[in-house]
């Protein structure tokens, strides 16, 4: 029998991971303009942008002009992304970012040196000082993520215990550092999720952590995001990072074709949710308005399947 959530929260990643992996540099004015219209679905949390280096995601060079541009909606929070403590604090510095600390891990030796230029030892090491510089700050760790939670691209498969054996290490720092216990995040960074792996994987993390909250970050790779977001609902998980229309993906993932790389579908994820019963608070029309804008401004079709024909509303009201 499945266990699904009463209340799905989605965390839109869109606007900084759907442009990363562009090679064309999109006029700040239109990436407002989808930030805008995304503030209006209902969402509660959008990712912005990201401080990482100019040199190798120049897509991201703006991100601070991007937070002193947006127009802000009241209870929406309007986040970042960094890999390391100088991307942090030029967040901590930039305009009203909402700051949600989060902690990375790389079962993944191979990506961590691509994503990260260090090794996953060092990069699970460099967590304890990250913990450390947000308590300094007045923050605690809002996520941890445990990235290519299913198989690496370049690496190849990664087997279930070493992801375990992260999270391990996530909750022995947060007894040592007296924390409370973050949202775990299980991370398909490169999309070789299947369902059945999906529902082995959070029923092996509930073992581990009963009390934890369990997210997950689905990358529609293969075509299995939407199967996969449905797999981890029945298991209870009541929180994703999607991307509007479809966008983006990991720039370092190793796919040779930039496009092969997707988030799953924020519209069409909620629309699955709506349609099982699950409230989101997601008004699923704007959200679909501003996945066409988004298509738009990409100018190529998307990978989203609701955005071209829209939810099944209209045709129940005029029965």
């Amino acid at each position: 029998m499945s266990d699904f959530p009463k209340f799905v929260e989605f965390r839109e990643e869109g606007p900084r991971e759907g442009f990363q992996i562009e090679k064309k540099i999109y006029p700040i004015e239109e990436r407002i303009e989808l930030i805008d219209m995304l503030s209006e679905t209902g969402l509660k949390r959008i990712q912005v942008g990201s401080f990482v280096s100019p040199k190798y995601v120049p897509q991201m060079a703006d991100t601070g002009e991007l937070f002193q541009r947006i127009k802000r909606k009241p209870g929406v929070n309007y986040t970042s992304l960094w890999l390391n403590d100088k991307g942090f604090r030029k967040a901590l510095t930039a305009h009203e970012v909402d700051i949600d600390p989060r902690l990375l891990f790389y079962p993944s030796e191979a990506f961590a040196q691509s994503n990260n230029n260090c090794s996953s030892a060092e990069m699970r090491e460099k967590q304890r000082d990250w913990v450390r510089l947000y308590k300094e700050e007045g923050y605690t760790v809002d996520a941890a993520y445990v990235m290519t939670a299913f198989g690496c691209n370049l690496e190849g498969p990664i087997p279930q215990e070493r992801i375990l054996d992260d999270f391990r290490f996530i909750l022995q720092l947060c007894e040592e550092e007296n924390i409370p216990v973050p949202i775990l995040v299980v991370a398909d960074t490169m999309g070789w999720g299947n369902p059945e792996a999906v529902k082995r994987m959070i029923g092996a993390l509930r073992e581990l952590a009963p009390e934890a909250r369990i997210g997950m970050h689905i990358h529609d790779t293969r075509g299995l995001g939407i199967a996969n977001v449905y797999a981890a609902l029945s298991m209870g998980v009541d929180m994703f990072e999607s991307s509007v229309a479809g966008l983006g993906g990991c720039p370092f993932a190793g796919h040779g074709h930039a496009r092969a790389a997707g988030n799953v579908c924020t519209e069409d994820a909620v629309f699955l949710c709506h349609e099982l019963g699950i409230e989101t608070g997601i008004d699923l029309d704007k959200l679909i308005a501003a996945a066409v804008k988004a298509e738009e401004i990409i100018g190529v079709p998307l990978m989203g399947r609701v955005m071209h024909t829209g939810g099944l509303d209209k045709y129940r009201k005029s029965r």
